[in-house]
């Protein structure tokens, strides 16, 4: 009886201890994976596994590090984060698992996207010990395939940003000039017509006159101080004028000028009296300024300012007599070359033009080679204008010579390191190095630089922020914008977008194809993935491994298209 006892409790202790000891193999119906199948966040793969350790599963002793592994390319794997669990009777810092309840687990980690990751598997491996002693466990599939649809955002289909011209056709300019009146008369003294300014002035008019391509009228603004009395002031400011025009127009006729003469009067200069005030170094002159603002009425602010006397005496030596005046000014139009003389220069004398002129006919021409002698003539002739170099590089960029355009770049930004539209460049070179925070960076140096628009959407798509991408492309008409169209789940807006691009290429019929799969339209999908694929003939490869066709890879008529 006691051998048989002592028999039936050692055959219990080993089937405790067997059981306690042992690690069986997890299933895939132990793991979740979301998304599954994965997919991109801008340039990367964001992944959560939630998992469940069964009950009486977690030896006591044991400690199992769980690593997340992304297979793809045959051979290359890449890392997520490990994470330890550990028994009830293991001291360490990993996460507990208890024996008899067993556990859920959950792992957040992110793999840096890479082209040949498209078709991939996501593994759980796994790294166990009972004591000192491993333990085989055989690695858990848990995701195929990563949908990488956000990863075609590219600073290579991003228009650069070009520095403009400051090119005027009609420019405007201003000269004036002043006839100063003693108080409280009218007549027009030949000190004051006899003045370099009143010379230089009528001189500038003529010359005005006399060019063919220049316009010129002239204003007469006549005023009066605010001493004196509105009636007084009233009679005053219109006999300077009067005296002024016929003064005027006696001069110019001697010159053989004939302008239009426009004439006004001010019976009390009190803005200009404020103007002088404020510029004024007058020790009380913000008490004057208060009385300014709290009486509207002119005869009572002339007295409540006389009421003052010891500012009065200032006021009446230094401002006052500057308000008695008659402003006369020559409004002035420049007009420039027309467009056709500035392309004729271009090819028969390019020295005649200036600079805004030649990146003016930049803009002139469709030819992309007659464009980018216009940037090399600007790089040699004005080296010190980063226009030049900057519009060059955005000529190489666009060619994909990026070498060249990082060089002729790294001049423009030797020349003028803050230029805007510069920083915009070099932003798109680090997003297409994948430096984003770079990016970031210079493009908040970039304000009122063109096309910044586009490279801000292009910085939201790299960085998973699809929504704020959307805004920031606005109604631009881009691979790029339809893009981020796409990942909103606009199709029709993304549909517009695609279609009204301008010269499209094989990533426009390939996103065009896209919305076709997600919208259920397979003749799209196949008329536009043949328009992709006899432009790039690697689409076919990329649309054979593409998720978002998956659905087609039954169908013949889509298969025999691919291969």
């Amino acid at each position: 009886m006691r051998k048989n006892s002592f028999y039936a409790l050692l055959v219990g202790l080993a089937v405790v201890a067997t059981s306690c000891s042992n690690l069986k193999p997890l299933s895939q119906s132990n793991f979740n994976a979301t998304p599954s199948p994965l997919e991109t966040v801008g340039n990367n793969v964001p992944v959560t596994v939630n998992g469940t350790f069964p009950e009486k599963w977690f030896n006591k002793k044991a400690t199992v590090k769980i690593t997340p592994v992304l297979k793809y390319a045959g051979t290359k794997e890449s890392y997520g984060s490990t994470q330890t669990y550990q028994g009830e009777k293991v001291s360490g810092n990993g996460i507990e698992i208890p024996y008899n309840r067993g556990g859920n687990f959950n792992m957040s980690f992110n793999f840096p996207y890479q082209p040949d990751m498209l078709t991939s598997e996501l593994f759980m491996r796994f790294d166990a010990k009972i004591k000192n002693k491993t333990v085989k466990l055989p690695e858990v599939k848990v995701a195929d395939g990563i949908i990488a649809t956000s990863a075609l955002a590219s600073a290579q289909n991003t228009a650069p940003s070009v520095a403009p011209d400051g090119f005027q056709r009609i420019i405007k300019q201003t000269q004036e000039a002043n006839i100063h009146f003693i108080i409280q008369q009218a007549n027009i003294r030949s000190s004051e017509t006899n003045k370099q300014d009143m010379r230089t002035w009528q001189q500038r008019v003529q010359d005005a006159f006399n060019d063919p391509r220049q316009n010129v009228d002239v204003e007469i603004s006549a005023y009066a101080s605010p001493d004196g009395g509105v009636s007084l002031n009233e009679r005053l400011a219109a006999q300077r004028e009067k005296n002024t025009t016929q003064y005027l127009e006696s001069e110019l006729k001697k010159r053989n000028v004939n302008v239009d003469v426009n004439a006004r009067y001010t019976a009390q200069d009190w803005e200009g009296f404020r103007q002088l005030l404020e510029a004024s170094d007058l020790q009380d002159k913000e008490l004057v300024l208060r009385v300014l603002s709290m009486y509207p009425d002119p005869e009572t602010r002339e007295r409540e300012i006389k009421n003052i006397s010891f500012v009065y005496s200032d006021l009446a030596s230094t401002i006052l007599p500057q308000l008695r005046r008659s402003r006369i000014t020559a409004n002035i139009e420049i007009i420039g070359k027309s467009d056709e003389e500035i392309m004729d220069f271009w090819r028969t004398n390019p020295k005649k033009l200036s600079v805004e002129e030649l990146l003016y006919a930049s803009t002139l021409t469709d030819n992309d080679a007659d464009r980018e002698k216009i940037y090399q003539y600007v790089t040699v002739n004005f080296p010190q204008d980063y226009r030049g170099w900057n519009n060059m590089a955005t000529a190489y960029y666009q060619r994909g010579e990026y070498n060249n355009a990082r060089q002729a770049l790294d001049r423009a930004a030797l020349v003028s390191p803050n230029a805007p539209e510069v920083n915009v460049n070099k932003a798109l070179f680090a997003m297409m190095d994948g430096n984003t925070s770079l990016a970031k960076e210079l493009l908040g140096k970039s304000s009122g630089a063109n096309n910044l628009d586009a490279a801000m959407g292009l910085l939201y798509l790299m960085e998973g922020d699809y929504n704020q991408a959307v805004d920031a492309f606005g109604d631009t008409k881009s691979n790029n914008a339809a893009l981020a169209q796409i990942l909103t789940k606009n199709y029709n807006a993304a549909d517009f977008t695609l279609k009204a691009i301008k010269t499209p290429d094989a990533l426009t019929y390939y996103l065009m194809a896209i919305v076709g799969a997600r919208t259920n339209n397979f003749s799209d999908v196949m008329s536009n993935l043949r328009s992709a694929i006899t432009m790039d003939k690697t689409m076919a490869t990329r649309a054979l491994d593409d998720l978002e066709f998956a659905k087609y890879r039954t169908n013949q008529d889509f298969m025999t298209l691919l291969r």
